[in-house]
């Protein structure tokens, strides 16, 4: 007999875990450089699109297959019976999808590792290869009935199955692929390259955060009894308990560290402690939850420092120290902190040394798989981009993209001729201006003024300005800094050389006004006394052109009732 709830309950779990994977998108694509938003959307896609077959044609078999405690079997196409593996009134096409987006949730947790400069094409197959065989092997030792579940290994939802094993494998591929250029000077210093969007990463986070609760509260896999919704309630509070104080843990941490707290850091601890608690969020309590947010708190923050300046492993949004080290962390954990067994309440040793060769044994499958993986792919077709290619972004080069942002460029104006009509200086206006093939200044001086100052004083510069009779001018929004290289500022742990600070940048071209009460103007509302008050710059313009009329020199200067 079926159940209604229960199937009802797997199949939202599977829909929330599916969509992951735009959480896991946002988070990469805000933590990494525009040029490549475009290709880390592409393969967060194929993740899935590619998993999905491969897990369904031969993953599956291998994974829940009854066939010893190490491979279940090859059943291509997911044609034998699997009622023995099925959860109670839980249909089997449920089951599989449920089991399919935790599948593509462990592939893509690598691409972040390995951004902004893995080919495309290379990166399709070690997905595929994920996918066929190093998840569901070790996932049929966990979940499938084999030798570690024999044990009584425990690993709830995935820290263990699909986190570590994403992120030891990105520990792999990182670590053959090689840093980004100018990752690392010739010294061997770590540089800061910020991702272009915290915006977007912050909201993959609070995406990641929601569909966690289907991650571990629908793997209860059932709603039917009063035990079930007890446990579901439970996994919730712990889930949400582990995620809450780990953040806050890595920003006052961060805080400490680096004198201020770090946002990109402080959404990778709110990663670390959903990761870290979901191997035992069925067995703790909202203190060992809590207990585990610590730890995993601290430890992103250090690992993911570790990772880069010591290793020299470059791994751009931290999946190394989020999914490898949280998930080995949160499963070793649960054997000291779980309420039944744990070390902590009575029950001695054996769950926590289980939990220990758990972890232990996947790391080495995995290390050993990918290794081969991954190097047959560089000997083979290649791992990596071109010099060129990675300087240009990926996006224009792997897959023909302008921009991700295309709306943020300057539009093509092909065929606006076209459209908006031509039509010679005559005929546009009622003003007949003489045109001449040279150019000629008038006998009044046109000056150019350009200042740079902080964007709060625009109003106020542009109000002064007009008082003096100025009306025309050019305003840009600009990065940049002065001899001070700006203020001393840290990403993610590493101080930014040259600190680019935003600035407005105001051009105008006067003839009629004097400069000297433009500069005195502009003084007078910049001026502080501070470090970052700008700079004025004046220059000589040789002429100047009014396109609609012709007017040249001074006359193109004037406003039309001049």
């Amino acid at each position: 007999m079926f159940s209604a709830v229960n199937t009802i309950w797997v199949l939202l779990g599977a829909a929330m875990v599916f969509f992951m994977q735009a959480g896991f998108a946002m988070v990469e694509t805000g933590f990494t450089r525009a040029k490549n938003a475009g290709n880390i959307i592409m393969k967060n896609l194929m993740d899935f699109c590619i998993g999905t077959p491969i897990f369904w044609i031969v993953g599956f078999g291998i994974m829940f297959g009854a066939g010893n405690g190490v491979f279940g079997w090859l059943d291509f196409f997911t044609r034998k019976e699997y009622s023995y593996i099925l959860p109670n009134g839980v249909p089997f096409f449920a089951f599989l999808i449920f089991q399919t987006v935790f599948c593509a949730t462990a592939a893509t947790i690598v691409s972040g590792a390995m951004a902004e400069r893995t080919k495309f094409v290379s990166y399709c197959i070690y997905s595929a290869v994920i996918s066929l065989f190093v998840y569901p092997i070790s996932g049929h030792w966990i979940w499938g009935g084999g030798w570690l579940s024999q044990l009584g290994f425990h690993d709830f939802a995935g820290s263990t199955a699909v986190h570590m094993v994403g992120g030891v494998a990105a520990v792999i591929g990182a670590k053959i692929l090689g840093p980004r250029i100018g990752k690392y000077t010739k010294e061997g210093k770590s540089r800061a390259i910020p991702g272009h969007s915290l915006t977007l990463g912050a909201l993959g986070v609070f995406i990641l955060w929601f569909c966690w609760f289907g991650f571990n509260g629908c793997s209860t896999v059932a709603m039917d009894s009063d035990e079930a919704i007890v446990s579901a309630s439970s996994i919730f509070v712990t889930t949400n308990m582990a995620a809450a104080v780990a953040t806050c843990t890595t920003m006052l941490f961060t805080w400490v560290r680096y004198k201020k707290p770090d946002v990109s850091m402080t959404l990778n601890g709110s990663l670390a402690g959903l990761v870290a608690i979901t191997a035992g969020c069925d067995l703790v309590s909202p203190v060992g939850a809590a207990i585990i947010g610590i730890v995993a708190g601290i430890a992103v923050v250090v690992v993911i420092e570790f990772v880069d300046k010591v290793l020299k492993i470059d791994d751009p949004v931290g999946a190394i120290g989020v999914h490898g080290c949280c998930g080995a962390l949160g499963t070793i954990l649960t054997g000291m902190f779980a309420v039944d067994g744990g070390l902590f309440y009575g029950g001695g040793v054996h769950m926590l040394a289980v939990q220990c060769l758990g972890v232990i044994s996947v790391i080495l499958w995995v290390v050993v798989t990918m290794t081969i993986v991954f190097c047959l792919i560089d000997k083979t077709i290649g791992l990596r981009v071109t010099e060129r290619e990675e300087v240009e972004g990926l996006d224009s080069t792997e897959h023909g993209l302008v921009s991700a942002y295309a709306d943020f460029m300057t539009p093509v104006m092909t065929g606006a001729a076209e459209v908006m009509g031509t039509a010679s200086v005559d005929e546009a206006v009622p003003v007949q201006v003489k045109t001449s093939d040279t150019y000629t200044a008038s006998d009044v001086k046109l000056t150019k003024i350009e200042i740079l100052t902080k964007q709060a004083k625009f109003e106020a510069l542009k109000n002064a300005l007009n008082q003096i009779g100025v009306t025309g001018m050019t305003v840009t929004q600009v990065l940049g800094c002065g001899v001070q290289k700006g203020a001393s500022e840290f990403y993610r742990g590493i101080p930014i050389d040259i600190q680019l600070l935003p600035k407005i940048q105001v051009e105008i071209v006067v003839a009629k006004v004097p400069v000297i009460d433009v500069i005195n103007a502009a003084k007078k509302v910049l001026y502080t006394g501070h470090i970052g008050d700008g700079k004025i710059f004046v220059y000589h313009v040789e002429n100047a052109i009014k396109v609609r009329t012709g007017e040249e020199g001074y006359d193109a200067m004037q406003g039309a009732d001049e």
